[in-house]
């Protein structure tokens, strides 16, 4: 079943990576009394990812804030070391919260996964942003094609708040 307007984020984890190495965080301290505008990609540095989706987030990202949201976290399904790679190449640390979602688990969770294995990508994240409010979706995003970038773009989202 596909998560919807309503729905509690289920529990789940991601990986992210500290000053110490890979850890694990979980959806409650991500969610929990906080407003989060929540977007994901299906792979780090693919082009429509890279060029086209995080920079608008990045651009944004005090006009967003600045609307009440406490952060701007995005999830992928790639490792946590391409992961940090990507956020350091996006120049989004700081701004943006980047969580590995290796495995697809938090993405099959709330039915958002995808095979994309005809194009050699296997399993991965359909793209889509949301606004979370203290763990429940208020507002939901789903791309139709996920070569597209629109209707999940941060200017959607300030349309939103």
């Amino acid at each position: 079943m596909t998560i919807t307007i309503g729905d509690r984020i289920p529990d789940a984890e991601f990986t992210i990576m500290t000053a110490d190495g890979p850890a694990k965080t979980n959806t409650a301290d991500i969610f929990g009394g906080k407003k989060v505008v929540f977007f994901a990609v299906p792979g780090a540095f693919t082009p429509t990812c890279h060029a086209n989706h995080m920079p608008g987030f990045v651009e944004n990202h005090d006009a967003i804030l600045e609307k009440g949201v406490d952060s701007i976290v995005v999830t992928t399904v790639n490792d946590v070391h391409v992961v940090s790679a990507w956020e350091k190449a996006s120049n989004a640390s700081g701004k943006v919260q980047f969580l590995s979602d290796g495995n697809a688990e938090f993405a099959k969770a709330i039915g958002m996964d995808i095979d994309l294995g005809v194009a050699g990508m296997g399993i991965r994240s359909k793209r889509y942003s949301m606004i979370v409010d203290d763990g429940v979706v208020t507002k939901l995003n789903e791309e139709p094609n996920p070569g597209q970038a629109d209707t999940s773009s941060a200017a959607t989202i300030l349309e939103q708040l």
